[in-house]
């Protein structure tokens, strides 16, 4: 599947020193630091594309696009995989409640997305990849399963036995009533008769009426949720050249972690026979005035819709960036209303001939960043060098710190 347009990155200049990327790592519970690698290979979970690009979908793509500008400052080079999940449940809901073929849908809703991921500078993947055009490396990577662990079938669907990976659970910290509960809202079926135990995954679903299906070795159908995610990272990001993890980072939001992290790290330790992530990254929720933002309430806010009113996208950018990452918060206007006024305020100081110094803040951005994504911080320390710059303060270049900002930050002003 083709990605979207290439994003410009301005260059940095080589004297400026980049610490090691510190990031929390929800298996361990702990921030850890990224070694020094020249390859990171970094797996980030996409849309269903049943509906286009919501502020939540937003945050969570600017942030690993944090986690691969500043990798890519370092010299290193990142292997970025992402999959959109073209077959799924709710996409044959969702096509079926509008009366349009779901092949339709999909395509329509991912030209959308493509189009968001340009307007807010997200640099795109390596490879982009359709679960469709993934079903032959699916079925691969299901038939290794069958050959190092447990399988079984309930009537014609097939089902992988998931405590028989021994780090399940430990990757997500839950207790088993914890993760019944959220897997039955989380598309999960922990209730159905047949199943071993309630939270084995579904492998490969067979082919319902009026529902697509592909030729396997197990039946006509399409494969579970999980398990695409497995195979194609797999297949595009571990060369085997590391014994210990097939990836350095998994990310995604953090109604991720569990099942679909959870799950598809145990069916890829199946396969490969080594843990899947060095690190599993996730971003927070986001909600909309002091609510939940979720397609059952209808508060959804579409990055489109906002862009064709008139609302400059690198506005949302600085402001789903004005909070950290990992946190779940809360969109408001006011929170627009303060990106606007911090974007007009770099672009009149950026604009001088004469700035405050700029190298200064330059290291502060760096210094924050690389720990653990200090967005906060950041923007502070730009709006402080604002005030400074417009109180008459000199000795900077104002280029340098535009090309900064730029590339690190992916906010071009």
């Amino acid at each position: 599947m083709n990605s979207w347009a290439k994003v410009y990155i301005p260059p940095i200049d080589s004297s400026i020193e980049f610490p090691q990327l510190h990031l929390y790592n929800s298996a361990s519970q702990t921030i850890t630091a990224m070694p020094r690698k020249n390859i990171y290979r970094m797996y980030v979970c996409g849309i269903t594309p049943y509906d286009a690009t919501h502020l939540g979908h937003a945050a969570t793509y600017i942030t690993f696009d944090l986690i691969n500008r500043y990798l890519l400052a370092t010299g290193a080079r990142v292997d970025f995989v992402q999959n959109i999940t073209d077959i799924d449940d709710p996409l044959f809901e969702r096509a079926k409640r509008d009366n349009v073929d779901w092949k339709a849908l999909a395509t329509s809703q991912i030209d959308l997305f493509r189009g968001d991921m340009v307007d807010l500078h997200i640099i795109p993947p390596k490879d982009y990849i359709g679960v469709v055009e993934a079903i032959p490396m699916i079925i691969d990577a299901i038939v290794a399963i069958q050959k190092s662990s447990p399988t079984y079938n309930v009537e014609s669907d097939l089902y992988f036995e998931i405590h028989s990976d021994g780090q399940f659970g430990k990757r997500s910290h839950l207790t088993e009533p914890e993760m019944i509960e959220i897997f039955s809202q989380r598309g999960g079926d922990p209730a159905r008769v047949g199943k071993r135990d309630p939270l084995d995954a579904l492998l490969w679903l067979h082919q319902r009426d009026g529902e697509p299906g592909w030729d396997s070795p197990f039946g006509k159908g399409r494969p579970g949720w999980h398990i695409e995610c497995s195979a194609i990272a797999l297949r595009y990001l571990d060369d085997g050249s590391d014994t210990q993890f097939s990836i350095d980072i998994q990310g995604g939001g953090s109604d991720l972690i569990f099942p679909h992290h959870e799950m598809s790290a145990a069916q890829s330790s199946a396969i490969s026979g080594k843990e899947f992530a060095r690190a599993y990254v996730h971003a927070g929720m986001i909600g909309l005035d002091g609510e939940k933002m979720s397609k059952s309430k209808g508060n959804l806010r579409f990055v489109s819709q906002m862009v064709n009113e008139g609302t400059d996208p690198m506005a949302i950018r600085l402001a789903l960036i004005s909070s950290h990452y990992s946190s779940d918060r809360m969109w408001t206007d006011n929170l627009l209303q303060d990106a606007n006024a911090l974007l007009e305020k770099l672009k009149v100081a950026l604009s001088r001939e004469e700035v405050a110094p700029t190298r200064p803040v330059i290291n502060s951005l760096v210094q924050a960043i690389s720990n653990n994504l200090d967005t906060p911080t950041v923007l502070r320390a730009l709006s402080q060098w604002c005030d400074a710059t417009l109180a008459g303060s000199i000795g900077g270049e104002a280029g340098e710190l535009a090309r900064a900002i730029d590339s690190l930050l992916g906010i071009a002003i």
